[in-house]
């Protein structure tokens, strides 16, 4: 194809997009969208043509590709490495792991694409897979727990399946008795951990046995440090889960349980690996105990302070069988509603049960929508914020993946409640498997008129929309994803007037977090005072947490408000990894704070937070031992605060960076005394004039850390890092402990550690970039560092 003939298929290929999404600038990010999934960035002179073509004139165009991380404006290599630094992941070795491919990709110091043109590396701010810190991301796979020593691993991997589709086998029916149900969980965790392989196993064995059993793919079980998960339902027995699962464990697993025709022999209690059974606290429906495979010690008391209301049938519902759906209560309380209820009456419901927002501010939801509905206007809008970008977050993503359906009836609550016929669902482009769920959810609402015209013969309709974002964390802030729907900058507005008043289009709108929406079903179903009895005080109910960091047993997990932090984490998340000691755990993403393990009996809820300088926010909680450094912590999520900013108010943009340049200077040995009060001053400023809650609460996870932590910030300002982790302070060097195995030498990936088997080593300082490989690879703790 000559060049003139691949710019007129180009140009061709603009009309087709601007027919789909339209010509006004409403439709200005999904067309930029559109253009990049087929260019993997933003050709110039498409941009041209496009602002040609339609409403949108090219200093718009510009103007929004360049604001949104999503969009590139320069070529990019044929496959996109994405390394998450996302806070799980920084503090489990990101940093090292992203260094590990720049010298894997031989990137000098400027460059991200290597030069052949076929690998792009970034770094971005989470993938939503905590719990499997440190991720890596290469096109659409997923790699988890992810080493620096790995990356030349993962990038033949890669080569090997790329271009590949696996074909599912067909199933045959023999017209044979259901012996039972194989549930697999096919939630983001999961396939990144491997369950498509382990799905695909499990079709092969039922396949070439010729058993007669239900394959049913489930959402997330909650249990995401055990993925991947595999269930098996006997019609004449007990549910066992299985964790771990490889794909060799499969048959076994199957053949222990259901017995096939023929030559199939049934193995009786024979695995391929020893399984410990427990009992737990709770009999949850359709899972009564498991069996888990000894690679990790179980801890039965995972579910057992779990209360199930936003997660409910976790694990055991498929997130797109609508009648499965139906089947276990869903819609129920839709239906009760529109025959039954007034606006007014369901208000007061929402009012009753005491619900706060769930995503991060705890505006009391039943006072919002009365606000939207007192409102005259006859065109108003709702809004399902999923715009999850808190790094070390992950509870949009699960939910929007593994409970569609009661998302989406919570919205068309709200939406009666309010008068509202139009809604859009904003979920991050970030998360495509939730994207397409959604969708697809939608038109089976559609079909079975629980969305469209005249819901259930109600005389109510209501239509709904998926808009995607595109990379950016101030959309969070419900005026900033206002302005991003409209198809420009994501900037905040001054309020007010309130979104109620003034939203989406200059229409009172109705903006909820995704966690809020799923939990009014409940709300409505079993009653105000059903909800209002959970949780402590002016906080009822339940949250939503995403648990993640140095935590033996990460996942997704609900909980009553004024459950402790110590419950959570010992309890729940069985203790610190690795024999380590708990040191704090950061609540609330950048916006919250760092609150220490002496004070570990603090309840979860709004106050009580609020009074630890740490905040709810959406739900991250990253629990940190005694190897994390506090003032990288800090500086941490300064940096991404920093980097976030939309610039438009001074406060934010020059405060965050004044910050971030004293705690750049401090990490790296250059601090000096006054700049600890200086640190406290610019915060407080910065919190006082700043225009949205991304800047006001920017300081916090600084000003948290100085009131429990402010002995590291003197140590390091005294030219010493106490745990080792501020590279410009520290110095790698062996003690006598060494037994000259060479295993250190064999992962440095720069020869500062001369071969010398069976003597003692000793390490270069001057070849040594401090990647900490060989600290991680030796077997008897014999390199120090100090």
């Amino acid at each position: 194809m000559t060049t003139e003939q691949q710019m007129t298929e180009e140009k061709n290929n603009i009309n087709q997009i601007i027919a789909d999404k339209g010509a006004t600038k409403k439709s200005l990010i999904p067309i930029l969208q559109a253009i990049q999934k087929e260019h993997n960035y933003l050709p110039e002179e498409l941009l041209k043509d496009l602002a040609d073509k339609s409403e949108i004139s090219l200093a718009e165009i510009v103007g929004v590709a360049s604001f949104y991380s999503q969009f590139r404006l320069q070529p990019v290599g044929e496959h996109m490495i994405k390394v998450c630094v996302g806070t799980a992941c920084h503090v489990k070795g990101a940093g090292q792991v992203y260094d590990a491919f720049r010298r894997e990709l031989k990137l000098a110091d400027g460059e991200d694409t290597e030069e052949s043109g076929k690998y792009t590396l970034e770094q971005v701010a989470c993938l939503g897979c905590c719990t499997l810190a440190p991720v890596v991301q290469i096109d659409e796979t997923t790699y988890g727990h992810v080493a620096s020593d790995q990356v030349e691993q993962i990038i033949a991997d890669f080569e090997s399946i790329k271009g590949t589709k696996s074909a599912k086998k067909a199933r045959k029916a023999d017209g044979s008795e259901i012996q039972g149900e194989i549930r697999i969980g096919l939630g983001s965790c999961c396939v990144a951990s491997g369950s498509q392989e382990i799905q695909q196993e499990v079709e092969s064995v039922v396949n070439e046995s010729g058993l007669r059993v239900n394959l049913k793919h489930v959402g997330c079980v909650g249990m995401c440090h055990q993925v991947p998960l595999v269930e098996i339902v006997p019609n004449d027995g007990e549910a066992t889960l299985y964790a771990k699962v490889k794909p060799e464990d499969v048959k076994n697993i199957v053949e222990n349980h259901f017995e096939a025709p023929g030559m199939f022999t049934r193995l009786k209690n024979k695995l391929l690996h020893t399984v410990e059974t427990i009992q737990t606290d709770r009999n949850w429906e359709g899972i009564q105990r498991y069996e888990i495979s000894m690679r990790e010690k179980p801890v039965a008391s995972f579910l057992g302070k779990q209360v199930p209301i936003a997660t409910e049938y976790r694990g055991i519902i498929n997130p797109l069988d609508v009648e499965e759906y139906l089947s276990r209560g869903g819609f129920s309380a839709l239906a009760k509603m529109l025959k039954t209820m007034s606006p007014d009456e369901v208000i007061q419901q929402v009012k009753d049960s005491g619900i706060r927002g769930r995503g991060g501010a705890g505006f009391p939801t039943g006072v919002k929508w009365e606000l939207v509905k007192k409102q005259k206007d006859e065109t108003k809008y709702i809004i399902c914020n999923g715009d999850e970008g808190d790094p070390g977050a992950f509870m949009d993503r699960m939910l929007l993946e593994s409970y569609p359906y009661r998302v989406i009836e919570g919205m068309i609550m709200a939406a009666y409640a309010v008068g509202i016929h139009q809604g859009y669902l904003y979920i991050r482009a970030e998360y495509p498997l939730a994207v397409k769920r959604i969708r697809e959810a939608i038109k089976i609402c559609e079909a079975k008129n629980y969305l469209g015209k005249n819901i259930l013969g109600s005389g109510f309709s209501l239509n709904l929309q998926i808009y995607e974002g595109a990379g950016a964390f101030v959309c969070g802030e419900e005026s900033a994803l206002i302005a991003s729907i409209e198809g420009n900058r994501g900037f905040p507005r001054m309020r007010p007037p309130y979104p109620a008043e003034s939203g989406l289009w200059g229409k009172p709108t109705l903006v909820n977090n995704t966690e809020t929406l799923a939990q009014i079903s409940y709300i409505l179903r079993e009653g105000a005072e059903g909800f209002s009895n959970i949780g402590s005080g002016k906080s009822t109910g339940t949250k939503v947490f995403a648990l993640a960091g140095k935590v033996a047993r990460g996942g997704l997990i609900e909980v009553p408000m004024g459950i402790t932090i110590k419950q959570v984490i010992e309890e729940i998340g069985g203790g610190i990894a690795n024999g380590r000691k708990f040191k704090a755990v950061q609540i609330g993403g950048p916006s919250g704070g760092c609150i220490p393990a002496e004070h570990a009996d603090t309840p979860i809820d709004f106050e009580s937070l609020g009074e630890m300088g740490a905040m709810m926010g959406s739900g991250g909680l990253v629990v940190l031992d005694d190897t994390d450094c506090m003032v990288d912590i800090a500086r941490y999520f300064l940096s991404f605060t920093q980097e976030e900013s939309c610039g438009k108010c001074t406060f934010c943009r020059v405060g965050t960076k004044r910050m971030l340049d004293i705690l750049d200077r401090i990490v790296s040995g250059k601090g000096k005394n006054g700049d600890i009060e200086e640190l406290e001053h610019l915060a407080a400023w910065t919190s006082k004039g700043s225009l949205c809650g991304l800047g006001r609460t920017a300081p916090n996870p600084v000003l948290s850390t100085l009131r429990y932590f402010r002995d590291e910030y003197e140590a390091h300002i005294n030219g010493t890092c106490p745990t080792g982790k501020c590279t410009d302070l520290i110095t790698y060097s062996v003690n006598d402990d060494c037994i000259g195995c060479t295993k250190c030498v064999q992962k440095c990936p720069v020869d500062a550690i001369p071969f010398t088997p069976h003597e003692k080593h000793t390490i270069d300082t001057g070849l040594c970039i401090k990647c900490d490989a060989c600290r991680a690879a030796c077997p008897v703790d014999a390199i120090d560092v100090k």
